[in-house]
């Protein structure tokens, strides 16, 4: 199961005399990345380098380092610690000393998965959309029930007979979902995809 992080986290550490500071987030949107990104780097640093994964998509940046050496190590943590829809950014300082190809990527990777692993995490729960229609006097029930299995409420429109509902619920819930409804409405609501 992937997992997102619940909130803003960082890291900082110190190797050969260069400066690391990593920083994680968790994102919606590509453009939420690049936000993170230009709010959080260090034009004083030497580089800033950066990656972010979400879903199929995903970019990485090694700000001036030789090529491979940062982003992509970066963007292979976010993935060993089965991370999605995170932006990691990690911020250096030279410090006088090369650190060779091979010593950079252990650095930017290894300060990047440190970070994420300190973080706290959230599950990410595939939803399945569905919709139903319930009456006026139903609807507190059925949005406890919904909220109780871990689903959404993404839209309600109120008609002239009651509440049309679309809903995101998880696969393994929609059978008992549908089972406490039926419950419910003495087997009026009817979930459908």
């Amino acid at each position: 199961m992937p997992f997102t992080l619940s909130g803003f986290c960082e890291y900082r550490e110190e190797i050969r005399k260069s400066r690391f500071i990593t920083f994680a987030a968790p994102i919606a949107s590509p453009a939420d990345a690049q936000a993170f990104f230009e709010q959080h780097s260090d034009l004083n640093a030497s580089h800033n380098c950066w990656a972010w994964k979400l879903g199929a998509q995903y970019r990485s940046n090694d700000d001036g380092e030789p090529g491979g050496t940062a982003g992509r190590p970066i963007l292979a943590a976010i993935e060993a610690q089965d991370c999605d829809q995170v932006a990691v950014l990690v911020i250096r300082w030279y410090g006088g000393i090369q650190l060779g190809t091979g010593g950079l990527a252990r650095a930017y990777g290894g300060g990047a998965n440190k970070c994420l692993q300190a973080a706290a995490k959230v599950e990410l729960i595939s939803r399945v959309p569905l919709s139903c229609t319930c009456g006026f006097a139903e609807l507190a029930l059925v949005k406890l029930r919904v909220a109780d299995l871990g689903g959404l409420v993404v839209e309600e429109n109120f008609t002239a007979n009651g509440v049309e509902l679309q809903l995101a619920v998880g696969e393994a819930q929609i059978e008992l979902l549908q089972t406490q409804l039926a419950d419910l409405s003495r087997g009026r609501i009817v979930l459908q995809r």
